[in-house]
């Protein structure tokens, strides 16, 4: 029996009409009504991705054009002599170029040769030239005075990929039509008509995500479409096109958000170690998240839920995600996804780079609800009694969200700011412990019942944009207030006594710290290469060269003071910063301004220098 030769989708259902082109209605539309009205240009240039109907666009405008049996909507009528020429591939007024393969000056010389032969039986001369943007520049250039000024009955169709690739004077000799990536829904459609000819079972969901791998090319879809037909046995489900194109589930990513949401780190990382023992790249995986975000983020409000280009069944599960989703946490963690995204080629430990983005993104919670709690006004005290409510209090004041310093303050004990401890949350630690605590028999309880304690919780970089003080406004309200209260740790009602030597040693580990912590050369350079001036026991200057290190150092002194007061057990140490007023002497530049200052060493030079009439080089 004889066997027919299988041909495949993209072939055998090519559009052979401007009604049956998928997806690029705007252009058809024009076309057609070009041809009706008579209003045809004599040069055409389609641009636009691959597989979304360049040539087959121009092809059936080629056809049209010359049917002598035009039909009222504008379409070929596909049964006159033309026509028949035309699809039966011997049309002698249709010529196709692959300028690919013909790109040099000699190809273009010869098309331009039979330009000057005319049509036969026919209206129109159509020259279609694909892949335009491969011709040579010298080929280019031979062509513009025959596209500029062809025959009236020669029409060139010029298709191309990359429009930018080809010479402003050629674009500007052309009517240039954009064709657009085809929609999902548009290209899933028409999978599914295909699939009814073919008698193919199919799926929605497998029809999609065919369409969605596509990314916007139909012929890409078509060719994925075959092949899914061929391993499934014509039956086109959703499982058999993620197995077969290997794509990653929706369910992992409905299920890993859903553990985020709940907070189980431990079962998001045994979800993506399943997802890599599968044989996904941590690479495909974590875009493949940022897109289930962005998919949750667009299904929280109505006006956007169009922008989701999956089915129905898919669609609805987005709906519902996203109202267990909030905002916060969806931008949060789209950020911190993106950031992964960005660090994950350069990284040594790719794999790490991927659970430690998991871990920050089931921790956002728990950063939001710790950030949500006020300020303790009735803390409880270390021995279970409630502490008075202060008659001031410290503000929380917004900084940039590049802010990491973790902060404990602790106003019963001398204040103590604190960068490298971990975050301490009231609800899981009874009492904080500060940094440098008062002896207990110096304990003063009814000063200690005055002052509560205030915990503001670590926000780390790139996890949220949460607002949180910073040391330096935060310590300044502390000084203030302390100073209005007169309390007596800040003012220094007790005082050790200390030595220069021991308070110099102390100033050159705090230079040594900031240079370790990797602070602007200018803060340390001021405590590498500045002694400071005893102006009293207990008082001190340091001199500075510019009001740009005053400022440095003034950021600084909240925090020297703190380590300072602390490590001596003096409360009393003052350190301040003033510029260092210095007179500026100029030297001498040019020829006469070093005659005049040798002469004003030794006015003989004058008298030479008039006497011998001498002048300057």
């Amino acid at each position: 029996m004889p066997v027919d030769n299988f041909i495949v989708s993209a072939r055998k259902y090519r559009p052979a009409t401007f009604e049956t082109v998928v997806g690029q209605q705007h252009i058809t539309n024009t076309l057609k009504n070009a041809i009706k009205n008579n209003q045809l240009a004599q040069a055409f240039l389609f641009c636009g991705p691959r597989g979304v109907g360049k040539t087959t666009c121009a092809r059936i405008l080629a056809k049209t054009i010359n049917c002598t049996d035009l039909q009222p909507n504008g379409e070929a009528c596909g049964v006159c002599d033309s026509c028949r020429a035309f699809m039966n591939g011997n049309s002698f007024n249709v010529h196709e170029l692959d300028a690919a393969s013909n790109n040099s000056v000699d190809d273009i010389r010869s098309l331009i040769e039979q330009v000057r032969i005319p049509p036969q039986a026919a209206r129109y001369k159509v020259y279609i030239i694909d892949e335009v943007h491969m011709l040579s520049q010298a080929a280019f250039n031979a062509f513009l005075k025959t596209l500029e000024e062809p025959p009236n009955y020669a029409i060139f169709i010029l298709a191309t990929t990359e429009k930018h690739k080809i010479l402003p004077t050629i674009l500007s000799r052309c009517q240039i039509f954009d064709f657009n990536r085809i929609r999902v829904e548009d290209m899933a459609g028409h999978l599914a008509g295909i699939a009814q000819k073919e008698n193919i079972t199919y799926e929605n969901d497998g029809l999609h995500i065919i369409a969605q791998k596509a990314d916007g090319g139909l012929r890409d879809a078509l060719s994925m479409f075959d092949q899914i037909v061929s391993f499934s046995g014509g039956n086109v489900t959703y499982r058999s096109v993620i197995d077969n194109l290997n794509i990653l589930d929706y369910d992992y990513y409905f299920n890993i958000t859903d553990k985020l949401l709940a907070e189980d780190s431990a079962t998001t990382l045994l979800l993506f170690d399943e997802i890599l023992s599968k044989g996904f790249d941590g690479a495909h995986f974590i875009s493949g998240l940022s897109e289930h975000f962005r998919n949750l983020l667009v299904g929280k409000d109505a006006s956007t839920i169009k922008l989701l280009e999956v089915s129905e069944t898919i669609k609805a599960r987005y709906l519902q995600q996203s109202q267990a989703a909030s905002v916060s946490f969806l931008l949060s963690a789209m950020n911190i996804a993106n950031q992964c995204d960005i660090s994950y080629k350069q990284s040594k430990n790719q794999r790490l780079q991927v659970e430690l983005a998991l871990l920050k993104m089931s921790n956002l919670l728990s950063i939001f609800n710790l950030s949500a709690l006020p300020v303790s006004e009735n803390a409880a005290a270390p021995n279970g009694e409630l502490k008075k409510k202060p008659d001031t209090s410290v503000n929380s004041t917004p900084v940039s969200d590049n802010t990491t310093e973790d902060m404990t303050v602790v106003r019963d004990n001398p204040v103590t700011y604190n960068r490298t401890s971990p975050v301490t949350s009231p609800a899981t630690t009874p009492a904080a412990t500060p940094t440098m605590a008062m002896p207990a028999a110096e304990a003063k309880p009814e000063l200690a019942a005055e002052k509560p304690k205030v915990f503001i919780p670590n926000v780390h970089s790139g996890a949220t944009s949460i607002k949180i003080p910073s040391l330096k406004d935060l310590g300044k309200q502390v000084e203030e207030a302390a100073q209005e209260e007169e309390d007596p740790y800040l003012k220094g009602t007790d005082k050790e006594s200390f030595t220069i030597d021991q308070f110099l040693q102390l100033w050159t580990n705090h230079g040594a710290k900031l240079k370790a912590e990797g602070k602007a050369a200018t803060l340390y350079t001021i405590f590498t290469s500045v002694t400071p001036i005893v102006l009293g026991p207990e008082n001190f200057e340091v001199p500075v060269a510019n009001k740009v290190q005053e400022q440095a150092f003034r950021d600084e002194r909240p925090y020297l003071l703190n380590f300072l007061r602390t490590t001596l057990k003096n409360f009393s140490i003052e350190v301040n910063a003033k510029v260092e007023e210095s007179t500026v002497v100029r030297k001498p530049y040019t020829a006469m301004e070093k005659f005049q200052y040798l002469a004003a060493k030794n006015p003989q030079l004058i008298d030479l220098k008039n006497k011998f009439n001498l002048d300057f080089d």
